[in-house]
């Protein structure tokens, strides 16, 4: 049985069930849902059976497409409702989204697809495109209300507060808030900032002071359930969180949700889509996106204590993604990408630009699996009564009256909304060639700081390049080693095919968009480039599949080894950060874990970063014993707290370090 089989179900049903359970039942559910994936499932309308045996079934009746009551999951067994099966399917199932509905924006496919190389989501710092459903919800369920660099987290020193669960942090001071779309921003002073600008001086004088809005007590709480569930995760790493620790943070997410903590809801979620994803061997998973997870919604559970103001808004997250009238809209397509995502959702998203160069996304997103991914590009754009498709409006032009515009740059499709075909151009004309135009040092600069990461560049290509993370296509830009690697590693997208022929051919001049990949090296993931023999003619990597025939004649460049970069050992402790998450708290407590690397780092003036490793392998020592000698229990929380503080500053280093890698300020 595979969970695309099963409907989606609610994070507070599966948390209900498993509650529910007998804690001799909870012993065995983790062999339960392993038993239940071999049984065979048939579908008929909404409801889903599964053969628990010869002569018993459980079904989930899916009304509206999801499971939302612990009801609607009934099984014929003599335990039953009080049986493992229950539990064990609900468990298993994709989980569903809120019944009411979302309009948020994602930031990229890689924000769920997780890419191979670490790319960080955007919840964090990542990549963005528009993984968003049909109706306009986004496949992880929220909507950021600020900048994607908001879920960058601030720590206190590691250890401080011990007795408090969220550690100590400064409360942010409120200052300018920058609304960031597709190559613009937008930057709102507050009146009374010491250097905002200017009113009459009546005004600044008789202007009443603002009381900072404070935590309401049940957010609080709801953000320290979700702290102290997603702690409890990365106490297990994933070869410890079962089913029961999954429906714990499931639970603690359905609380913050109806606390009115929409985003960091969301981001509980993606952690045990992360962790299923890890336990089930999907080959979509990376160690990398669930750290990153993690990160996410420890930080932003941590933050919100002492969030006032903008901050507090950007924490909280809104359900529905506003929608801002922008008038008429004269676009070009630029290209399509895949979606496919380890939480069950594919599709794909369409890139425009208009004559100014700012980016446009149209997006395709629904639960499915690769298929689905592959065969969005030819359903048409759900927008206006155009009858483009995806690939069609990669190449062609839109023209929009009525235009609403998300502050990512995602178009709506609202009933007031008028959209018909036009002309497209080609990428070395106006107004698209002013995109390749730009320095790519201030492209990187861009990306880091919040703005979306496509890169758009000119290259000649070298050969393949075997590096730590697989075959990359070694490129010279602007003087520039740089390693183009796969958007996607799922076979049924055609990333690494294109790759592996497009390094055959060495010496050939193409322009190319990426995405950018933070590092210590200048990578991007390749995600569409110009044909190597048709000039004019545009690739969309991850949907269109190159052919032998395609190449010009010559002999291929032989590969060669990555270059190595001569950089600070950060690996040291990102690899302890890393360790930490997938065998969790135990695999740092052993003497031997990590002993010498805080020197190592010290050496090379890394002592924040050797001070750093020191806390976490002793937050992950740290047992105590009471009065007969035996072993308390461990703190989860003082671990999570050093292994944030790690991550965080770990994430901050890469930034810096990428952006001397490409020449860009910072």
């Amino acid at each position: 049985m595979s969970p695309d089989l099963l409907p989606p179900v609610a994070p507070d049903v599966t948390a209900g069930l498993v509650e529910a359970l007998s804690p001799r039942l909870r012993k065995r559910l983790d062999a339960g849902i392993a038993k239940l994936a071999t049984r065979p499932v048939t579908r008929e309308g909404d409801t889903v059976r599964i053969a628990v045996d010869d002569d018993t079934d459980l079904e989930l009746h899916a009304s509206g497409g999801s499971v939302t009551r612990a009801d609607a999951i009934r099984c014929g067994c003599l335990l039953a409702p009080d049986c493992l099966h229950r539990a064990a399917a609900a468990s298993a199932a994709p989980i569903a989204e809120d019944a009411e509905g979302t309009d948020a924006d994602t930031r990229t496919p890689d924000d769920t697809a997780a890419a191979p190389t670490g790319n960080t989501p955007a919840d964090g710092s990542g990549t963005t495109a528009d993984g968003s459903t049909p109706d306009g919800t986004s496949h992880d369920g929220i909507a950021p209300t600020g900048p994607p660099s908001a879920g960058t987290s601030t720590v206190g020193a590691p250890g401080d507060n011990p007795d408090d669960a969220f550690g100590s942090a400064p409360a942010a001071p409120d200052g300018d808030t920058s609304v960031t779309a597709h190559g613009r921003t937008r930057t709102r002073t507050p009146l009374d900032a010491p250097d905002g600008p200017s009113r009459r001086q009546s005004d600044a004088v008789t202007a009443p002071p603002r009381v900072p809005e404070t935590v309401p007590p049940a957010q609080l709480d709801a953000a320290r359930a979700v702290f102290d569930a997603a702690a409890a995760v990365l106490e297990a790493g994933t070869d410890g969180s079962g089913a029961v620790v999954q429906a714990a943070l499931l639970r603690a997410a359905h609380t913050a949700r109806l606390a009115g903590l929409p985003r960091i809801a969301a981001s509980a979620v993606s952690v045990v889509n992360g962790t299923r994803a890890a336990r089930t061997a999907d080959p979509a998973h990376r160690l990398a996106a669930l750290a990153e997870a993690l990160r996410t919604v420890l930080g932003m559970a941590h933050r919100l204590p002492f969030a006032t103001g903008a901050d507090l808004a950007e924490l909280r997250g809104t359900v529905r993604m506003p929608y801002t009238p922008d008038g008429s809209l004269r676009l070009y397509g630029l290209f399509s990408e895949p979606v496919l995502t380890t939480t069950g959702y594919a599709g794909a998203v369409t890139w425009t630009a208009d004559a100014e160069g700012r980016l446009y996304t149209v997006s395709d997103v629904a639960p499915g699996g690769p298929g689905r991914a592959t065969g969005a590009a030819d359903r048409t754009v759900r927008i206006g009564d155009t009858a483009l498709t995806h690939r069609e409006l990669s190449r062609a032009g839109l023209a929009v009256s009525g235009a609403t515009v998300s502050p990512t740059g995602r178009l709506g499709a609202g009933a007031g909304v008028r959209a018909v075909r036009a002309s497209g151009a080609e990428w070395t004309a106006e107004p698209l060639d002013r995109l390749w135009t730009v320095p790519v040092a201030e492209q990187v600069a861009r990306a880091l700081s919040g703005g979306h990461d496509l890169l758009f560049l000119d290259v000649t290509l070298g050969g393949a390049v075997r590096g730590s993370t697989g075959d990359d296509l070694l490129a010279e830009c602007d003087g520039l080693a740089v390693g183009l690697a796969t958007a996607h590693d799922d076979p049924a997208l055609p990333y690494r095919d294109n790759l592996r022929l497009l390094s055959a051919v060495g010496g050939a001049r193409l322009r190319v968009v990426a995405r950018l990949v933070p590092g210590p090296l200048p990578r991007a993931l390749l995600l569409a480039a110009g044909h190597p023999s048709s000039p004019g003619t545009r690739l969309d990597l991850g949907l269109d599949r190159l052919q032998h025939a395609d190449l010009p004649a010559g002999p291929a460049p032989a590969a060669t080894e990555a270059p190595q970069a001569d950089e600070a050992p950060l690996h040291l402790l990102r690899r302890r950060v890393h360790q930490a998450v997938s065998g969790g708290r135990r695999v740092l407590a052993f003497p031997d874990s990590g002993a010498g690397d805080g020197g190592r780092l010290r050496n090379v003036g890394l002592v924040t970063a050797a001070d750093l490793l020191d806390e976490l392998r002793s937050a992950a020592a740290d047992r105590s014993r009471d009065a007969f000698g035996r072993l308390l229990p461990a703190d989860p929380g003082r671990f999570a707290r050093a292994w944030l503080a790690s991550a965080v500053y770990t994430d901050e280093v890469e930034r810096a370090l990428c952006a001397a890698a490409w020449g860009a300020p910072h």
